[in-house]
């Protein structure tokens, strides 16, 4: 470990959202994932907890001091068929009970059928919702979608619906985040000029992982975005990798869904 790798790590876990999406979660887990996001190295940018959680984990968060660590959910997840009107109700609820974050999966199915009208509704309806309140960040399943020409297709009307972030992955399919599939999205990012973020997740398990996602973004949109509200990484199975090279011991850091 050098201290370049230690600094690395730092900046990394800053950028983290630290998640568990398992059907098995319980109310302790969700408290163990908010004490594991108070890192001795710094706290994590976010949880991210199913919508049943939401309150425990803001709550929690607030007793522990981390009320600069945002709270995420998710909606319309894993799968991104679920009716509009079900999916906005899932949203306004998550707001009442606290989120900062709504990640929502964009309708990738129906893009695989020639339908791109959903998804542009569905991510403008979200966003109404979410205006002044909470970031919207859009799952494009990218793994699913796998032609380029429709990843780049999803990214462009997610931005242009009102996306705050755009991510790659559920965590919950094949294939997860690329660097192929960040490349096309960061371009998409950069030529529309709005204030979008990008968010690669699952699969990322050590610090030379996440690097590639960090360099990428810094390659694409300069070294001044890397941000937590420009880059995130959807990865608690990464936490205890960053840490030991941050020089902090991490022998009870367990994972998370991805």
């Amino acid at each position: 470990m050098t201290d370049q790798q230690a600094t690395l790590a730092r900046k990394l876990i800053a950028l983290l959202d630290l998640t568990s999406l398992n059907d098995d979660d319980t109310d302790g887990r969700i408290v163990e994932l908010c004490q594991r996001a108070m890192t001795a190295a710094g706290p994590t940018a976010a949880v991210c907890v199913y919508p049943r959680f939401v309150a425990l984990a803001r709550r929690t968060l607030d007793e522990l001091g981390g009320q600069t660590v945002a709270v995420a959910t998710v909606t319309n997840f894993p799968a991104g068929t679920a009716p509009l009107d079900e999916v906005l109700e899932q949203t306004r609820q998550a707001l009442a009970d606290g989120a900062d974050e709504i990640d929502v999966v964009y309708p990738y199915r129906a893009l695989l059928a020639g339908d791109a009208d959903s998804g542009f509704a569905l991510v403008r309806a979200c966003k109404a919702l979410c205006a002044d309140r909470a970031l919207l960040k859009v799952i494009l399943e990218t793994g699913e979608l796998a032609d380029p020409a429709l990843i780049r297709q999803a990214s462009l009307d997610a931005i242009e619906a009102g996306a705050d972030f755009i991510k790659t992955s559920t965590g919950k399919v094949a294939v997860n985040a690329t660097a192929e599939a960040a490349r096309i999205m960061l371009e998409c990012i950069a030529s529309s000029g709005m204030n979008v973020g990008l968010k690669p997740a699952g699969g990322m398990k050590t610090l030379a992982d996440a690097q590639v996602y960090l360099e990428l973004a810094e390659q694409l949109n300069g070294s001044q975005w890397i941000s937590p509200r420009h880059l995130r990484l959807g990865a608690s199975s990464l936490l205890g990798d960053l840490l030991a090279h941050a020089g902090v011991d991490s022998a009870n850091v367990g994972g998370g869904s991805y």
